[in-house]
């Protein structure tokens, strides 16, 4: 997959087409889906790498985090993050506008090929099948990302005529679901196996990646069976041969892309197509110009000790003098927090000062300062920092979509809100996933029955937070557990950096505002409303 993304460069034609317009019927169909365009898989086969190109961006993928309470966007309004996270957000902001545009232009995208591919002559029905129901699947990860955002979506199951889209309505949120979940079933029998792909096709959709994405969709509805039976199944290798990589740290390094563990991922190639967020992520003295997209406390705080207790849990040995000792590895490998001990590709290492008036280099690159271009909370991000990247931090590096950690954090959730979580269980999900990222202490990984369902669906759910801090995951977590509004209203911190007569000297980075009448679906973009008056709004917006 990585040497036909190489080509996506050369279809940039086709991109504006499909986001030139307002209206759902974005690009004009005699310009590429005449008789003289379908006739080689080859071109189709360009045509879907666009849909591919479509499904998600890195911006989005990181700055997804601001939005929940792991990740402060403290410089510009990158992805709509600072208002969407403040609360002062309305059917005009860009960032709304954007994610309905560019999955509609996604999903206009497959159903041309859905509907046009069968015409290329003297092709492999198996292989014209397989494209097909790569395009099926992605068509329903398009509408899956909009019914979440959203709700009630108009579900396009054929491209429209001009008039078509300018007069369709919203379809119920129920029905996108069972649309969502019928496109995966067809499409699984025509895909293969992780193990059936030879190595220039890595990175294309498989069983798999359907199977994964239908787990999601179930979790997100709360089909606690139907997850439980799907993951199982998942976990038994009925899907592919999938494991965790040994090392956490290393899962997110260039050299183990396409480990046991990544199930589908956003690809990238350097040169030809690559990434440049950690040029506002990282510390500054490890090549960032500044700091947009910062760490929160809530996120630290809510790495456990490596004795498996919270760091406000009577026992835990936390101390507040030295707040990062002995905490969960993955902290480590997720976050960069005072006196950091920062690695390079050389395999030399630095000291990363970030408290005020600790760096014994006057420059002082990557301390707090208020107002500064510095971090805005006193951390930086170190997960999928780049070691081979180039020039302004540019990399190349894939990022998971959908990785096999998750199938057993989703098992987990549904064993448990099923009230069926044991010791196989847990030893299966968490204490396998506690033992990859390092834990030893027996207290950490045994599993404690007496926590009830109520305690460990807390336990289920902070280990989902710190497994997959900064990917992106948590804004959707919070909404379908429906704790927003006691998690984004209020400030986000950062490190104890202040004036100890405020929150005790945690830094006030940000008031959040969640209204749960109104934010827990977007609205509908303003100017899709003014094109289509069938189009109806959101309660309160």
């Amino acid at each position: 997959m990585k040497n036909i993304l190489k080509h996506i460069k050369f279809i940039p034609a086709v991109l504006l087409l499909l986001v030139s317009c307002e209206s759902l019927d974005l690009a004009p169909e005699d310009r590429f889906t005449d008789s003289n365009y379908w006739t080689s898989v080859n071109k189709a086969q360009t045509f879907l790498n666009t849909a591919y190109s479509q499904m998600q961006n890195s911006s989005r993928f990181f700055y997804n985090e601001a939005l929940s309470d792991n990740a402060y966007n403290g410089r510009g309004d990158n992805e709509g993050a600072a208002s969407i996270a403040a609360g002062i957000y309305d059917p005009s902001l860009g960032r709304i506008k954007g994610e309905w545009n560019d999955r509609y232009s996604g999903i206009k995208t497959c159903n041309l090929i859905i509907e046009n591919i069968g015409r290329v002559p003297d092709a492999d029905p198996a292989v014209i099948a397989r494209m097909t129901a790569e395009a099926r699947f992605i068509r329903a990860f398009q509408h899956f990302q909009l019914t979440t955002w959203f709700g009630d979506i108009p579900l396009v199951k054929k491209d429209p005529s001009l008039e078509e889209a300018s007069t369709i309505s919203r379809t119920p949120h129920a029905e996108v679901v069972e649309f969502i979940l019928d496109e995966l079933d067809a499409a699984i029998p025509a895909l293969p196996k992780n193990t059936q792909l030879v190595p220039a096709e890595r990175g294309r959709i498989t069983v798999g990646a359907a199977v994964a994405l239908k787990a999601r969709v179930l979790l997100y509805e709360s089909r606690w069976a139907e997850v439980a039976q799907v993951t199982e199944q998942f976990m038994a290798n009925t899907y592919g041969q999938y494991a965790l990589f040994g090392s956490y740290e290393g899962l997110f390094a260039t050299q183990n892309e396409y480990s046991s563990e990544d199930i589908l991922s956003l690809q990238y190639v350097p040169i030809d197509r690559m990434w440049g967020e950690f040029f506002d992520m990282a510390p500054i003295s490890a090549g960032a110009r500044l700091n947009g997209l910062a760490p929160t406390q809530e996120l630290v705080d809510s790495y456990i000790m490596t004795n498996g207790k919270r760091i406000n849990e009577a026992g835990s040995g936390y101390d507040e003098n030295n707040p990062y000792a002995n905490r969960d590895p993955r902290l480590t490998g997720t976050v960069v927090y005072d006196q950091y001990n920062w690695k390079e590709a050389d395999g030399s290492s630095k000291t990363i000062y970030i408290k005020p008036g600790s760096d014994p280099n006057t420059a002082a690159p990557d301390e707090y300062a208020q107002g500064s271009s510095k971090t805005a909370t006193g951390y930086y991000t170190r997960k999928y920092y780049d070691l081979q990247h180039t020039t302004s931090l540019n990399s190349g590096l894939n990022l998971m979509l959908f990785r096999y950690a998750d199938i057993l954090l989703m098992h987990a959730e549904a064993k448990n809100e099923l009230n069926q979580m044991n010791s196989t269980v847990w030893d299966q999900t968490i204490k396998a996933l506690r033992t990859r990222a390092g834990f030893t202490d027996g207290a950490a990984l045994s599993y404690n029955a007496s926590l009830g369902q109520t305690g460990l669906r807390e336990v289920i759910r902070n280990e989902r937070r710190t497994e997959f801090g900064m990917e992106g995951l948590r804004i959707f977590d919070i909404r379908r557990w429906k704790i927003a509004e006691d998690v984004l209203n209020g400030y986000a911190h950062g490190a104890q950096f202040g004036v100890s007569s405020v929150d005790n000297g945690y830094l006030r980075v940000n008031l959040r505002t969640f209204d749960p009448d109104k934010h827990y679906l977007w609205p509908i973009p303003r100017d899709e409303r003014l094109i289509n008056s069938n189009l109806t709004q959101n309660p309160n917006w």
